[in-house]
């Protein structure tokens, strides 16, 4: 009886499907749609029906070649490769490609077409916003649209891709990572639009240099080597820079850091603000050393930046908005939307939840009058803020290092007292936990400010849930040339808990 029962089981076991196509198989595809995120759409039609394969950074009307990363029994995901033949609306550009602008070809208007229509079909499916036509408020462009950036990351290799004949080189390389590979990189020889046409161009000059003192680039697949990344940070509006080399420990007694600075103020005269250098032994491929010392040898370990009238000393691993000039756009917004609801002495605090640095707390302090905490667990940030609230004389404002669930339950005296919450998560969004806490603070109002819809969507449905109505929305295009968004959204309370 046992074996028949056995037998039976078998017999009935469902039949696992085949995979279509297996890990890092390498498919040419025509992509036919864009998802959310940059992700481009291909389809294949099979005898179960047709098979949904996603290719990170790919745009409609392009044929690219993209590697398998997963398969599944309906879908596969991708990384992009190569793109064999550009989509009809693409034009020439007069800057060198790098990954980090899958979409430089692509002209402004079309690329704000494709965010809006990603960003809001995942408001209408996961925020279950049936109305988004009625609340939206359109998409803000960023003021520049290229050389918008005022940091750049670049990474030393022993491995060099080369564009023109699709090979491995073994020497000495400074660029930007190949795309899909964390071991080679493709050499920076001029500007690539993103950031700073003087750096990038001076590049060339400066890989000869670093290559000159006979020490090696890093080579990933052995975690050996000397030089590991070089970041630049420059403030748009002084327009001076801050340059942070970073290095193993071995034979470091060979490199001498006063020619390096010596090399940097030939290239870049009175732009030199500061060069930091930092030792990283650490075998991960991270600017930031778990274990080590980042020293400054030269001027200044900051640059200053000016948004809306204020100062801020930026050092190279503090938070600080990417592009500054689209950032004054999305702060003005964010201010004119939480205070402009404020009749009198009785509105009551202002919470800035992760604030960072404190750029929009003492923004809303200057325009509201009103009392202002800010909380970030960042502790370095913390500081930031409050050094730099106090150089710019802004009163009314106090910033606590604390995680922001935790925080609420330890000053429960806030409860009722909250007319506004301005909320500013990190990509991965509000944990549902702490959404709860920030909820029963009771505000009249909150202003959620999203560097990623598809989180800020999420936490729409939970807000719904308990009695917050979307009111406003509105996009703002941050990063031009790359698939990023960030979102706006005005919530008012319509019901009590």
């Amino acid at each position: 009886m046992h074996a028949r029962y056995s037998l039976e089981q078998r017999t009935f076991a469902p039949v696992r499907r085949q995979r279509l196509f297996h890990k890092n198989q390498l498919l040419t595809l025509d992509i036919q749609d864009i998802a959310f995120g940059g992700k481009g759409i291909a389809r294949q039609e099979t005898e179960r029906g047709p098979f949904v394969i996603f290719v990170q950074n790919a745009l409609p009307g392009q044929r690219v070649t993209a590697r398998v990363v997963k398969c599944k029994s309906k879908y596969a995901e991708c990384k992009l490769e190569d793109v064999v033949a550009r989509a009809p609306e693409e034009v020439d550009i007069p800057y060198q490609e790098i990954p980090g602008a899958p979409y430089a070809h692509l002209p402004i208007e079309h690329q704000h077409r494709h965010k809006e229509q990603t960003a809001l079909d995942l408001y209408r499916r996961i925020g279950q916003v049936e109305d988004i036509d009625r609340v939206y408020q359109g998409l803000v462009a960023s003021p520049e649209q290229w050389h918008y950036r005022n940091k750049m990351e670049y990474s030393f290799s022993a491995i060099v891709h080369n564009p023109a004949t699709g090979e491995k080189e073994d020497r000495f390389g400074l660029g930007f990572k190949r795309r899909g590979t964390w071991w080679a990189v493709e050499d920076l020889e001029g500007d690539s639009g993103l950031f700073d046409a003087n750096v990038e161009n001076a590049m060339p000059e400066l890989r000869k240099w670093f290559e000159s003192t006979g020490l090696p680039a890093w080579h990933p697949p052995r975690r050996e080597g000397f030089f590991r990344f070089l970041v630049v940070r420059k403030s748009i509006a002084s327009q001076r820079i801050l340059v942070n080399l970073v290095t193993t420990s071995d034979d470091l007694e060979r490199f001498s850091r006063d020619q390096f600075v010596q090399q940097l103020r030939t290239l870049f005269g009175d732009r030199l603000q500061g060069v930091l250098h930092t030792i990283n032994d650490d075998k991960g491929e991270r600017v930031e050393a778990r274990a080590g010392a980042s020293t400054c040898i030269y001027g200044d370990p900051f640059v200053t930046e000016t948004l809306h009238g204020l100062n801020f000393d930026v050092e190279m691993a503090s938070f600080f908005q990417t592009n500054p000039a689209s950032a004054e756009r999305l702060y003005e917004m964010t201010v004119k939307e939480a205070t402009s609801h404020m009749t009198n002495e009785e509105d009551g605090i202002v919470m800035d939840l992760f604030c960072g640095t404190g750029t929009i707390g003492q923004l809303l302090a200057r325009a509201s009058n009103r009392k202002v905490v800010g909380v970030d667990i960042v502790e370095r940030a913390i500081l930031d803020a409050r050094r730099s609230a106090e150089q710019n004389g802004i009163e009314g404002v106090e910033f606590h290092a604390a995680d922001v669930g935790k925080f609420l339950l330890e000053y429960p005296e806030y409860t009722g007292k909250i007319n506004t919450i301005v909320l500013d998560p990190p990509r991965a969004g509000i944990s549902p936990k702490t959404l709860r806490k920030v909820i029963r603070l009771q505000a009249k109002r909150l202003v959620y400010v999203s560097c990623n819809p598809a989180t800020q969507a999420r936490d729409i449905a939970t807000l719904a849930e308990y009695g917050y109505a979307l009111q406003k929305l509105t996009l703002v295009d941050q990063f031009p040339h790359t698939a990023h968004v960030e979102a706006v959204g005005v919530f008012e309370k319509t019901m009590e808990l």
